[in-house]
Order: structure tokens, then sequence, then C-alpha cells
């Protein structure tokens, strides 16, 4: 492995990708550290630091843990590749739903090109309602539990409409960032930088386990404790991700003009996780809309019970009804994105058929009767490895931004899969040997 690395870096046009996507990084964690104007940044550091543990992100760690802990500290960057994200989400969703943009799905690139517009314009459309609700949060108050300090200069109306348009303007370099890796580095560039942001914050939040013990002894033993156990959850992990059903298809053989053609045999890769990680982005995005409600309306028995219940992240509640939302979206995420009336139909066309199963209707029974019983699994795994940093903030009183658990460990495991694939493919075109042999 160590040497096919060094081969990646002979390469001189591989090692230029890789040497260019390096370079964005630094920009990118650098933009993640400058504060926006208007903003103390030694009162949000008093903050920060007395703020109670597990409640300083509140509901919201997720577009936190998403910024590599800009959205606390008010950066440019503060909202991170979040917004992105929620806009790529709702546009699958509507590609179903909506005709024009499944027409455009069908067309090809040019169609995919007319939709990653449409994603970008909402994308910032959601990135000012991000902005002007964290930027509302910070002016009352409300960003840091506990914390009474002022944590912005002036209250005026300039200066809020200032620090709403650079965050908005902070998440449109972001996107242009993700884009330049995309077509000149390696990898697929949103990915790559959420796992930038997750992987920033791995340190401080080792260090706050160490920190949380009130023996330092006892607190190293618990650090390397759970460093051991994370390991093996992310191996855990790893062979989920990578496991599928395969169901065989064989095509049968027919004549095009004077040629005999098929015969051959192939699968169709059914994944254990079809979903990946959106039901766990999406469940953590409607979670968040309570707490947004008593930004503007913080009074009244509703509110108190979301202030109670939802507000921290940790609460039974919190954590119950997020464990429903990730089984409830997964069985919908599959059921949009994987059609097994399509899929059938596309066998039927091209002559394939599955060995014991009749075509047509049959086989869309077949299909669909597997998927729920791979969903079932999978749905129930991605809901227990996301309640992974709640169980932690009780045992290792740590903060919200657990490193292995929850989103984070399925998005750093996923990227780097991915990343290394994509790595040893362009390996492959040059020597025999794998990028893991």
């Amino acid at each position: 492995m160590v040497s096919a690395f060094l081969n990646a870096f002979r390469t001189p046009d591989l090692r230029k990708k890789i040497l260019f996507t390096l370079g964005i990084l630094v920009v990118f964690r650098l933009g993640s550290t400058i504060p926006t104007p208007n903003v103390d940044t030694a009162a949000i550091r008093e903050c920060a630091a007395s703020a109670t543990t597990g409640e300083q992100a509140g509901l919201y760690s997720m577009i936190n843990m998403f910024s590599g802990g800009a959205l606390l500290h008010l950066s440019i960057f503060a909202l991170g590749i979040m917004p992105y994200i929620t806009s790529s989400i709702i546009l699958q969703l509507l590609t179903v739903v909506i005709p024009r943009l499944e027409s455009l799905k069908k067309e090809g690139g040019s169609g995919q090109q007319q939709i990653t517009q449409y994603t970008r314009w909402l994308t910032i459309i959601l990135a000012i309602l991000q902005a002007t609700s964290f930027t509302m949060l910070a002016i009352n108050g409300q960003l840091f539990v506990g914390c009474t300090q002022d944590i912005v200069y002036s209250t005026g109306i300039f200066e809020i409409i200032v620090m709403i348009l650079t965050m908005t303007a902070g998440t449109s370099i972001i996107m242009w960032l993700g884009e330049l890796i995309t077509d000149r580095g390696v990898g697929n560039g949103m990915s790559v930088l959420i796992f930038t942001q997750i992987a920033a914050r791995f340190p401080a939040s080792m260090w706050n386990i160490r920190n949380g013990q009130p023996d330092p002894n006892q607190g190293l033993l618990i650090m390397l404790l759970v460093i051991a156990v994370g390991l093996l959850v992310m191996a855990g992990v790893v062979f989920v991700e990578q496991a599928q059903r395969r169901i065989p298809v064989q095509y049968a053989k027919r004549m095009v003009g004077n040629r005999l053609l098929g015969g051959t045999s192939t699968y169709i890769p059914l994944k254990v996780n079809q979903s990946g990680v959106i039901p766990v982005i999406f469940a953590s995005s409607i979670l968040y809309l309570p707490v947004l409600y008593t930004v503007f309306q913080s009074t009244g028995s509703v509110s108190e019970w979301i202030a109670n219940n939802l507000a921290t992240g940790t609460g039974l509640w919190y954590n119950i009804i997020f464990f429903v939302l990730i089984i409830a979206f997964a069985y919908f995420y599959v059921a949009i994105t994987f059609d097994p009336v399509e899929i059938s139909d596309n066998m039927k066309k091209y002559g394939g058929f599955i060995p014991g199963i009749r075509a047509g209707k049959p086989t869309e029974d077949y299909l669909a009767y597997v998927l729920s019983r791979l969903t079932a699994p999978g749905s129930l795994y991605l809901a227990v490895i996301s309640l992974i940093p709640s169980v932690a903030i009780l045992l290792f009183n740590a903060d919200q931004n657990f490193p292995f658990g929850g989103t984070s460990l399925l998005i750093m495991v996923g990227v780097g899969l991915d990343t290394v694939k994509q790595i040893e493919s362009q390996l492959h075109q040059r020597y025999y040997e794998g990028f893991l042999k």
C-alpha cells in the first residue's frame, strides 16, 4: 500500500491532482477560521468554554459538525456544506414528483447540468435562511446555552445584513471549491470537503473526552479505550457498507443482423445500506424545524416542551423520534431511488431474466421483496450507529461531535472508500498492481 502511494506521487498528472486537492483543503480550512464581521471572537471563546457539555451546539450540532466547528465561531464558512447537501436531497426527491425534473434527468449530461444549476440556486436560498436563523440566534443569546455575554458588537440592521451576506457568500465559495476538486482534483469535491471538516473536529473531540474526567490518567485511559472501540465500530461499518446482495441475471441469446449476441450472466448489486447516510441527514434536518420555531416563538407550552425535550439533541424524546425518523426515511428514500418496475422492464426489454423467476410482474414482486428484506437491517443499522454519540455523551461525558458514531463515521468511511477506489482506478491505468495489494 505504501508503494502504491509512492507510485501515485510519481505519476505527474495524479500528483498534480492530489496536491491541487490538498491546496483547496488548506484554503477551505483557512476560511473556517476567519470570523464574520461584527463578531466578538473573544466572547465566543469564553462562551464555548463555559457552555454545558452536550448543549453547546444543541440540535444544530450536525451543521456545526459539517462546518468543522465553524458554525459556533460564526466564521465566513459557518454554514459549511449543509445548505448544498439539503438542496441536493430536495432536488433528488422532487425529481420523482415533478415531471419536468424527471425528464431533465433522463436527458443525460445536459439535463443533469440544468438540475445542478437549480441545486446551486436552491443552495443560495437555503444559505440565506440558515444564515438569518443563526445570526438571530447569536443576537438573541441562544447560540450558546447558559452564556449571557454579547457575542456580536452591534445589532443594527446594516451589521446584521452584512453578517448574513458574508455567510451566504461563504457557502457560494464552498460550492465553487467543491466543484474545483471534482473537476481537477481527486474524489468527489463536496464529499471530500465534508470529510475534511469532520476530521478537523476529531482531535478536539477526543481531547474533550480526556478532559471530561476528573482524573487525567483515567481520562487518558478512557480516551484510548474509546479509540479502540471506535476502530472496531469503524471496521463493522466498513463491513456493512461493502456488503451487498447480488441478484443473478441471465441474458438470453438473440440475433442482431447476422451476429449472435447475449447469453451472458451478470448480477444486480443491492447494498444492505442502500440509502447511504441520506436518512440520517434528512431526519436531523426535520428535527431542526421545531427548534427554528422556538427562535421566532419563544413562549408558550409548545416552545417550552421543544426546549426541554428537543433543543439539546440528547433527550429521550429526541432519540426516540430520531430513531423512528431514520427508519422511516430509509424506507422512503430506497422506495424513490430504486424502482423494481423500471428494473424489470429494462431486463425484459434486453432479454434478461432472474433464474427461476418469470419476467414481468413476478420479477417486480421478487425485487421488491428482496429490497424490503435488505432495508430492514440496513435502516436499523443506520439508526443504531446514529445513536452512538448519545450513548457516548452519557458514558464518557463527550460532546455532540463524538467522532466514532453517527453521521460523522458513516461519511468518513464512505468518502474514504470512494476516494481510495478512484485513486486505485487511476493507478490501474498505469500499474498492474492494485492500490490495496
